[in-house]
């Protein structure tokens, strides 16, 4: 009865200010909309006081949060101990909700209400700080949000929407102007203590720290991603007839067999379905994950995914949803066996992209290591995307080593040599002799021009070239200078003319008629070229020639396949019109893709997610050392020799001449190697096969187009294959028949070239010298 009369006599007097003085209308709202709070009051809540207005503010962001967990909380932090991964789950809750400082506002005002913070007269005291108070780290983010808080706070006092007010923790006041008064204090106070529940005490200086760096880096991330190139759509994804394609088929499924349609979808939902009660099974039988055996996948190697029952039903479920995927792109009946091929190779890749690691939320590994080191793992991970989306210009390539553990010719590259000879293409380094006598015949190596040569001069324990040098030969290598647009008009012609110019440059300081000569991957298909006119042209300058994972016949793409049609060949034709190159990162984004996951999403996650520094691996900074490849030569590749296949088939156009396969008939050796994705030895065998040399040897690596080649006889890493089955019979006969042998290749190799070299002969050293090796083209950065 006597919580009525207050009631009426509230109402009253409000009514009666709204009458007889106008001006103290908003002041009366504020009293009666205080006594109304006071009356919905929840049970419970009759403390006599917040004992902060941080609690206070906390307390309006979680409205579920009991006040004796309140009470045992602001202990903890008032005891000084540091909050463990519960205590920054609580201070993250407010910020995760939304809690905003229109409602913590009034609390805060509470507290500072005539200097008190309690009914008995208690001063209300400031929340006690870990370790004695904010460190200096932490307090620019606690006073920003503060005044932003107090700020919102001022302009909100007076809005009905303010939530409202304990009565316990803001007794009505005698009269408006009592209100009036009380108002002012709020903002200082506010300001004073924060409002956000990032500027809480319990908050630690090393997360609000890592929070201040993240607002940084994030502008930093935008900044450098707005300098991002625009390229043509060909080159971002295939084009509209393979969409096209997988839509016709899928009608054509539809219309003519709805029955396969529907078993697809009844089969998902009904994996599904028996996975979902699977997992509410065993968790309500004992909150554990279901049995399940553990994927032979390692990015699911973490035993959460077998224990934790909320990663192992997205483990399974993302399992589910892959073999669906499968299942619908092999149902389609695609008659073009290349429009099929590339369905199922860009299915895989959004299954790739789509895997439950590559998502913070579903990666235990990330959350853990975040927990561990309170944000700092993500700041760093941040940091690490940051300076990989700088460095690319705007385009985001996954750093897959150290960039500054290396440096070309300090502690990579550093077989020593002398630039004996230069052009605006290329720069030829002689290797100084490290045995008294040396094969009078001479070897030059050409490497491919989309890398750099180092690949094969590593460090000095690893290095083919050094090794080649140690074994008694009069080593020339050449580095190829990094195109720009400069280069433009640069043709395949422009390249077989170099090799003739080098051949005979060497030869010129040798003083010797022939050499045998090496190349490597790109340059291989060049060299087989070049020996091709120089057959026809009856120069007989190169004594034999060695191709190390080589491909000459493109009749079978392999997994280029995909790349090598029109749609994606038309988009790199746009790109080199406009900029004169195709440059490197775009080359190493496609190569990338064709393993994603050891060399896009793996890295990632590692570096993104896990914040760790890309590892000091010399194989992998080389990787990511490319260079630009001029607009004219790579029009011509794709068009003659990828597509058209000229120089197994019709012939290719060079120099006036048009060369095939057929008329290498010089002694050769080739090496493939057994895993090699770029060039598949498969294909590399068919191609040796068309040549028309009598004498071909053919070796076949262990391990992929790097590391099957860089396999030096100090580790016994990779073995390889001998046969002498031939080349009469198919590339498999020729495995089925060959012999296995433990180790590198190199001395099956060195002994085969040993027989072609000639006498033993004084050795030589270089006698002309324009920069010591590795020389000024390959410092150049694309």
């Amino acid at each position: 009865m006597a919580r009525k009369r207050n009631d009426r006599a509230a109402r009253g007097k409000t009514a009666g200010g709204r009458a007889g003085n106008p001006a103290g209308a908003a002041a009366a709202d504020k009293e009666a909309e205080a006594a109304s709070a006071a009356k919905t009051a929840k049970p419970g809540a009759g403390r006599t006081g917040p004992t902060s207005a941080s609690e206070a503010a906390g307390a309006a962001g979680t409205p579920g949060r009991s006040s004796a967990s309140t009470q045992t909380h602001h202990a903890e932090t008032a005891s000084g101990s540091r909050p463990e991964r519960q205590g920054i789950a609580r201070a993250a809750i407010p910020a995760a909700n939304g809690a905003s400082a229109a409602t913590a506002a009034p609390a805060a005002r509470t507290a500072s209400s005539g200097g008190e913070g309690k009914a008995g007269g208690e001063p209300a005291r400031r929340p006690a700080q870990a370790g004695g108070g904010a460190t200096d780290a932490a307090r620019p983010a606690a006073e920003r949000t503060a005044d932003r808080a107090a700020a919102r706070a001022a302009s909100a006092a007076g809005s009905p929407q303010a939530a409202p007010k304990s009565p316990a923790a803001n007794p009505p006041s005698s009269s408006p102007a009592a209100s009036d008064q009380a108002a002012p204090k709020a903002a200082p106070r506010a300001a004073d203590e924060g409002s956000n529940p990032f500027a809480l005490a319990e908050l630690p200086a090393r997360l609000a720290e890592n929070i201040e760096r993240i607002e940084t880096l994030g502008q930093r991330l935008l900044f450098a991603m707005a300098a991002k190139p625009v390229r043509s759509p060909g080159v971002e994804g295939p084009g509209p007839e393979l969409y096209g394609s997988v839509a016709q088929a899928w009608l054509k499924l539809a219309t003519e067999q709805p029955a396969r349609l529907i078993e697809q979808q009844v089969r998902f939902w009904g994996q599904t379905l028996r996975h979902v009660a699977a997992a509410q099974g065993a968790f309500a039988r004992n909150l554990s994950a279901p049995d399940t055996e553990a994927p032979d996948d390692r990015r699911f190697k973490n035993p959460l995914w077998q224990t934790n029952p909320f990663y192992s039903f997205v483990m399974k479920q993302y399992q589910i949803n892959a073999d669906a995927l499968r299942r619908a792109a092999a149902d389609l009946e695609i008659e073009d066996d290349v429009d099929r091929r590339r369905i199922e190779w860009f299915t895989r890749q959004m299954i790739d992209m789509l895997a439950p690691t590559n998502f913070l939320a579903t990666n235990p590994d990330a959350l853990e290591k975040a927990i561990e080191t309170e944000g700092e793992s993500l700041v760093r991970g941040l940091e690490n995307l940051v300076r990989d989306v700088e460095s690319g210009h705007g385009e985001l390539v996954v750093s897959l080593s150290d960039r500054d553990a290396f440096r070309v010719g300090e502690n990579i590259g550093t077989t020593p040599g002398e630039v004996v000879y230069r052009t605006d293409m290329l720069e030829l380094i002689q290797f100084h002799p490290t045995t008294d006598k040396v094969h009078r015949t001479p070897i030059i190596v050409f490497p491919p021009w989309i890398n750099k040569y180092y690949i094969m001069d590593l460090k000095p324990q690893n290095s083919l070239l050094r090794w080649i040098v140690d074994q008694g030969y009069t080593l020339f290598v050449v580095s190829w200078k990094n195109p720009d647009a400069s280069h433009a008009d640069l043709a395949m012609d422009d390249y077989v003319a170099a090799y003739l110019d080098v051949i005979g440059k060497a030869l010129e300081l040798t003083e010797e008629p022939q050499l045998n000569a090496v190349g490597y991957c790109i340059a291989g298909t060049t060299l087989s070229a070049t020996l091709a006119l120089m057959n026809q042209r009856g120069d007989d300058r190169v004594k034999s020639a060695t191709f190390f994972t080589t491909l000459t016949d493109f009749s079978d793409q392999g997994e280029f396949m995909t790349f090598l049609q029109d749609d994606f060949v038309g988009g790199i034709e746009d790109e080199v019109e406009r900029t004169g190159y195709l440059s490197a990162q775009l080359m190493q984004r496609t190569f990338s893709f064709l393993r994603a996951n050891d060399l896009v999403w793996g890295p990632a996650i590692r570096s993104y997610m896990l914040g760790e520094a890309p590892p000091a691996f010399d194989l992998l900074y080389w990787n990511g050392d490319g260079t630009n490849l001029p607009g004219k030569m790579v029009k011509q590749y794709l068009r003659d020799l990828c597509q058209a296949n000229a120089l197994a088939e019709g012939g290719f156009e060079i120099l006036g001449h048009k060369v095939h396969l057929s008329e290498v008939t010089l002694p050769l050796c080739a090496v493939a190697c057994e895993s090699d994705h770029i060039a598949p030895w498969l294909h590399s065998w068919t191609g040796v096969k068309q040549m028309g040399s009598r004498d071909k040897t053919f070796l076949l690596s262990e391990s992929g187009h790097i590391a099957g080649i860089i396999n030096p006889p100090t580790k016994v890493k990779y073995g390889h294959y001998t046969s002498d089955m031939g080349f009469d019979g198919t590339a498999q006969d020729w495995r089925e028949g060959g012999t296995f042998h433990q180790g590198s290749w190199w001395g099956h190799w060195e002994e085969w070239l040993s027989g072609r070299s000639g006498e033993m002969i004084a050795a030589r050293a270089p006698s002309v010298s324009l920069a010591p090796a590795p020389g000024t083209y390959v410092l150049e950065k694309a």
